[in-house]
């Protein structure tokens, strides 16, 4: 398999990881953690836990120059934080259907950043996969099935989270030229629990998350294979291929929820969000197709 191949289906398994994340997020939320602090916690547990990993596999991971602290900065605080505060805000103003549909124009941004910053080719195969990918998108947000309450502040924050969630793999592509996909991982969740610590009430946080062990356990699984697995995977995908063919295939995430509310919790979608299931396989297949497969029709096993 080429390297390729093998970077897209690691974003794919990234987006597969991200959308189971409601298993764990749904429990927490009904006993009393809110959105700012789950995702504190989710940041912390991804940022020491990969530290302790590569303290004992190789401590020069662990280092970086402080020349450098800008990019982790923009992983951290101007992606994860910020993505994170700007799509809590669109929820609180809109709907969640809204909120998703806004995130996820982040692939859009990564196409145009990356052709101004990169250099990486506008290719038709790119652009029909968004297209594809969005549609599928909001499809399965259930927009259609009944009315949707939209403003002008609900549209500049949810786009705004599209943005900032796209900086992601903008400052990523500029230090996996210099560090390991773990490094980059590691200080862009040291940098986002650094953001996020002071806006989640940390006594409260902390005393809700320890007065339970299955409420623990469900805390460290949402922040090492939800969290941290992913991220490895992504970022690793990420210094294999183009950032804007990376930021679709993401796309994964919303299909997998989509999925998971099915068989964990019985959300049965109706007809559009059936079709938006198939556009977001449709996307990805037609992203991992190389260009002698496209060409001839011939479909790639991507699973």
């Amino acid at each position: 398999m080429q390297k390729k191949e093998m970077a897209g289906l690691m974003v794919i398994a990234a987006g597969c990881l991200w959308g189971v994340i409601g298993l764990f997020s749904r429990k927490l939320s009904a006993v009393g953690f809110d959105a700012v602090q789950i995702t504190a916690l989710r940041s912390l547990v991804t940022a020491v836990g990969l530290f302790l990993l590569l303290f004992c596999k190789d401590r020069k991971l662990c280092r970086i120059d402080w020349k450098d602290l800008w990019m982790f900065l923009g992983t951290g605080i101007c992606s994860i934080a910020g993505f994170n505060i700007f799509y809590f805000v669109t929820i609180s103003i809109t709907t969640l259907s809204v909120a998703a549909i806004l995130l996820y124009t982040a692939p859009f941004f990564v196409m145009v950043l990356s052709a101004v910053l990169f250099h990486e080719k506008f290719t038709a195969q790119k652009v029909k996969g968004l297209v594809f990918a969005l549609a599928g998108c909001i499809c399965t947000t259930g927009i259609f099935s009944g009315s949707i309450h939209v403003t002008a502040l609900g549209i500049l924050t949810g786009v705004a989270s599209g943005f900032c969630y796209a900086l992601y793999s903008i400052f990523g592509k500029f230090a996996l030229k210099k560090y390991t996909s773990e490094t980059v991982t590691l200080y862009t969740f040291l940098m986002a629990s650094a953001a996020m610590l002071p806006l989640s009430h940390p006594a409260d946080m902390f005393s809700l998350a320890v007065s339970d062990f299955s409420l623990t356990g469900g805390i460290l699984l949402l922040g090492l294979v939800c969290t941290l697995l992913p991220f490895l995977l992504y970022t690793r995908g990420l210094s294999r291929m183009d950032s804007g063919k990376a930021s679709v295939l993401a796309f994964a995430e919303p299909l997998t929820a989509t999925l998971m509310g099915v068989v964990a919790f019985g959300e049965v979608p109706d007809g559009f969000g059936w079709l938006g299931v198939a556009l977001l396989f449709g996307a990805l297949v037609l992203l991992q197709m190389p260009q002698k497969q496209r060409k001839t029709g011939k479909i790639p096993n991507i699973l």
